[in-house]
């Protein structure tokens, strides 16, 4: 059983050689990105703002994306679903302070993560994968808005398919997962059951992860099992941070293998 502690683990050796794209291959991402927002993504503004529960979300927009301004675009699911810019970033100096040069962003959605994964120095090369077309599309423009669009491949299909097929594009250093989390009836527990999570177990996650690294985050409800997660992440060492928005906080992401700093 992993235990939280603090000595530091050495990275694992078959690390995944680093890719460039080309200024061909760039070039290629513009041409598929739309010229409008995708059906279903609204454009909010002061003057029209969301109705509902988005509502909420809209007024920490800039938390979210701080060039929303710029145009971001954002999928309805989008809103619940992102990744906070500044916790993303902490997540992305956290990984790629390791020998990681490329990160696989297993649930992408509108890109998030993937763009401050992209973002920063150390990092070569983001293959951001999701079904989801909408979202991949907005990904891709955003992306752009943050001028990392060079730096990120991005795939349109079920991710745990690609890995039984072993396709060879999912080649990376480490996985990063931020799985949903089956909405939000995850706020009622005192304690969260990661079998719980729908439609992926947490075991599920792990065990797809090592297929690709065993260097891996999860980005999980704040209220996570740690016995569970202890009992699920393999080795010696697994490592535990809450991030926070406003001094709450707003997930767990659980870092294994050469990401464990502890």
């Amino acid at each position: 059983m992993p235990r939280f502690n603090r000595t530091s683990i050495p990275p694992h050796p078959n690390m995944a050689r680093a890719w460039t794209r080309d200024k061909e291959q760039a070039s290629s991402a513009e041409d598929q990105i739309p010229e409008t927002p995708p059906e279903g993504v609204e454009i909010y503004t002061d003057d029209n703002p969301p109705p509902g529960p988005i509502f909420n979300y809209w007024c920490q927009r800039y938390s979210l994306f701080t060039r929303y301004d710029e145009g971001v675009w954002i999928t309805r699911s989008g809103w619940f679903e992102v990744t906070p810019e500044k916790v993303a970033r902490k997540i992305a100096d956290h990984v790629l302070h390791s020998p990681v040069e490329t990160v696989l962003d297993v649930f992408c959605g509108i890109g998030g993560n993937a763009i401050q994964f992209a973002l920063s120095p150390s990092c070569k090369r983001v293959i951001a994968v999701d079904k989801d077309q909408t979202a991949i599309d907005c990904a891709r423009h955003n992306a752009r808005i943050y001028g990392v669009l060079d730096k990120i491949e991005f795939i349109v299909d079920d991710v745990f398919r690609l890995i039984e097929e072993r396709d060879p594009r999912l080649a990376a250093d480490a996985v990063f997962m931020s799985p949903p989390w089956g909405g939000p009836s995850y706020r009622n527990f005192g304690v969260f059951d990661l079998d719980a999570l729908e439609p992926y177990s947490g075991a599920h996650l792990v065990e797809q992860a090592q297929k690709i690294s065993p260097n891996f985050a999860l980005y999980l409800p704040r209220t996570s099992d740690l016995n569970q997660i202890a009992k699920m992440v393999p080795g010696p060492r697994v490592q535990a941070i809450h991030y926070c928005v406003r001094q709450r906080s707003k997930a767990l992401t659980v870092y294994a293998g050469c990401l464990s700093k502890v």
